[in-house]
């Protein structure tokens, strides 16, 4: 049913302005629900209004739910940015992508602009006349830094005003922490070139400052002042440890920050590089939130200017693996708080800066693998699932148990049914199964006759475990156990023609009334239940969608990687059969001896393919190379 705006909505898209600004959309009670920028308010709007928005799910149920729309005038693209950006982080709207934290880096900061400057950490980055370096992905390597740096570049860490002229130094000076401006021990221009090699260090440029104390230390050991040599020994390898963490990646010594991402289910993970003077200095991944159905495009623009518009320091570069619609209004964004400086915002298609994207993908990768990993090990969080599905489902118990059926076709040949199971929210691999659906084939498919297939040939397996128990010898194990156990909840992927079907197979075997049963529709990811008109729509960040959606993407995860090995199989008995000399009884012969792995065959070596009867050596070397 095509979507009808109300007279008032109409009357505001019919009079929105041509002109750039932000705009707010608002649902019943007032609350704004999304709020987005736009080069033209009228084109923009309107489009969230046309038939051809209604491909997109999470715009739909937007949609419905909006009864107010606002706007501000803006002078241009780049103002309408920074309102946009600057309104998001007030409101925070349901359905706009946010970075799940709103965690401030830490940097290092100089004091510069003082006579004697300090050296201390911070998280807010001021225009102030003090130097900032950064960012770091924690606190704890900031100060890992700076602990080792002091032993080569002892700074004053005090609040006493210095003049020179104090009586006595503090107990850093003993240990040799501090230089002891305070006493006069050194002087005003003595420590502020100390604190500049500190400063060229952290910049990454600590070659002259190293090949400086390699002469000093030599001089010093040739005039045989062996504990001043020693003391610059100590500050070599306290600096080079430092920069040794830091490695080199560009041959440039450029300053770039290198983005990538990663998606998994309803889940975005951001992965940036920190790389200054040509060196990575660190890395951070930030994951977002409700960036499912947005395109990769629009969770790297919504990051790029989220991320930056608190960041103290911008970078000459940024690196993407691939262009966002707005890059050129970011770029004079980010010029701008770089004080008119360049900024450039690029996509690499090869060379030494595709390499770093590449390194940031893999980065990005991992850290999913991370969150999917803890969230795998965090039984709190399953729990919560597991509670709420059972409330919002008005499930009769606690869903331990999930059973999920999907079914998946290959080019309408191979049909195959996959069943994965979830304990307490965790993954059962080795109760998965497969049904390979028979009764279809010569029809054509027929997803619901496939699903009816494989729910009858489980449920027919749990009748025949119940009615004939096998004999168990002590400490043996039961094969039907995976059968005889009943679900705590029957999840079908599909709709409600799916969900039909399994009401009619439990109803069948008398199961109605011990096994609840959903279905989990992609489109909308919509739950349906047995006579119930309308869908459950559970929040887009509720655990229990969460872990249903895990299940479900499990389930078709698992028959996928079916089809993927029996068309492996069936490509390889196409190679075996297409070598000259290899008849249907020497092909038996081969499959025989091999176990029926055509894996074995392949693997085999030349010596172990001439003990299969009938293949001579000349034949074997034939079969290895066509194979290989």
């Amino acid at each position: 049913m095509a979507y009808t705006p109300s007279d008032h909505l109409k009357s505001i898209l019919d009079n929105l302005p041509h002109q750039p600004g932000v705009y707010l959309m608002k649902n019943a009670a007032g609350k704004i629900i999304y709020i987005g920028k736009a080069k033209s308010l009228r084109n923009r709007v309107r489009s969230y209004f046309t038939s051809s928005a209604d491909g997109r799910a999470k715009t739909i149920r937007m949609r419905d739910q909006v009864a107010e729309i606002e706007y501000i005038l803006c002078e241009n693209e780049v103002k309408a940015l920074i309102v946009e950006e600057s309104m998001i982080k007030q409101h925070k709207p349901r359905y706009n992508i946010s970075l799940k934290d709103d965690k401030r880096y830490p940097y290092i900061r100089i004091t510069w602009q003082d006579d004697f400057p300090r050296v201390e950490t911070t998280r807010r980055v001021e225009n102030d006349g003090a130097r900032y370096f950064g960012p770091y992905a924690a606190m704890w390597a900031v100060q890992n830094t700076l602990r080792t740096l002091r032993r080569a570049f002892p700074y004053l860490t005090c609040d006493r005003e210095i003049t020179g002229r104090d009586e006595r130094a503090c107990l850093f000076y003993d240990i040799k922490l501090c230089n002891a401006p305070c006493i006069g021990a050194v002087n005003k221009d003595q420590y502020r070139a100390m604190i500049k090699e500190l400063m060229d260090v952290l910049s990454g440029k600590s070659e002259d400052v190293l090949a400086r104390m390699e002469r000093e230390m030599l001089a010093e050991a040739e005039a045989l002042n062996f504990e001043r040599a020693a003391l610059l020994r100590d500050q070599i390898k306290a600096i080079e440890f430092i920069t040794t963490r830091h490695k080199a990646v560009s041959p440039k010594m450029t300053d770039q920050d290198v983005i990538a991402i990663a998606r998994e289910e309803g889940t975005a993970v951001v992965q940036i590089l920190f790389i200054r003077n040509g060196k990575l200095i660190g890395s951070d991944s930030r994951q977002l939130e409700n960036a499912d159905e947005e395109p990769d495009e629009a969770v790297l623009e919504q990051f790029v200017t989220q991320f930056y518009a608190d960041a103290s320091e911008v970078p000459n570069e940024i690196l993407l693996p691939q262009d966002i619609e707005q890059a050129r209004i970011i770029e004079r964004w980010l010029r701008d708080k770089r004080g008119g400086k360049k900024l450039e915002i690029t996509v690499p298609q090869r060379g030494d800066k595709r390499e770093l994207i590449a390194l940031a993908q893999r980065n990005a990768a991992e850290a999913m693998r991370m969150i999917r990993a803890q969230y795998e090990t965090d039984t709190t969080k399953h729990e919560e699932a597991l509670a709420e599905l059972q409330r919002e489902l008005n499930l009769p118990r606690i869903p331990n148990r999930i059973e999920c059926f999907d079914i998946s076709t290959t080019q309408g040949t191979s049909i195959v049914a996959s069943r994965v199971v979830f304990t307490q929210g965790v993954a059962t691999k080795s109760e998965y199964r497969r049904f390979n659906i028979r009764t279809v084939i010569h029809d054509g498919p027929d997803d619901f006759q496939s699903m009816r297939e494989a729910l009858t040939r489980r449920f027919a397996r749990w009748k025949d475990a119940v009615d004939n128990p096998p004999t168990v010898e002590p400490g043996g194990q039961d094969k039907d156990e995976t059968w005889k156990k009943l679900p705590d909840l029957l999840l079908i992927d599909g709709g409600k023609g799916q969900l039909g079907v399994a009401v009619e197979v439990l109803t069948a075997f008398g199961l109605t009334e011990r096994v609840p049963v959903a279905s989990l529709a992609k489109q909308f990811e919509e739950v349906f239940l047995p006579n119930r008109p309308t869908s459950v729509m559970l929040s887009r960040r509720s655990p229990a969608l969460y872990l249903i959606q895990r299940v479900r993407d499990e389930a078709h995860r698992y028959a996928i990687t079916t089809h993927r090995n029996q068309r492996t199989k069936a490509s390889m008995a196409s190679k075996l059969e297409a070598i000259p000399g290899i008849g249907p009884k020497k092909k038996r012969a081969l499959l025989k001896h091999f176990g029926n792995s055509i894996q074995a065959i392949r693997q085999a070596s030349v010596e172990e393919l001439c003990r299969v009867p009938g293949i001579n050596r000349v034949l074997a070397e034939t079969i290895h190379m066509s194979l290989e």
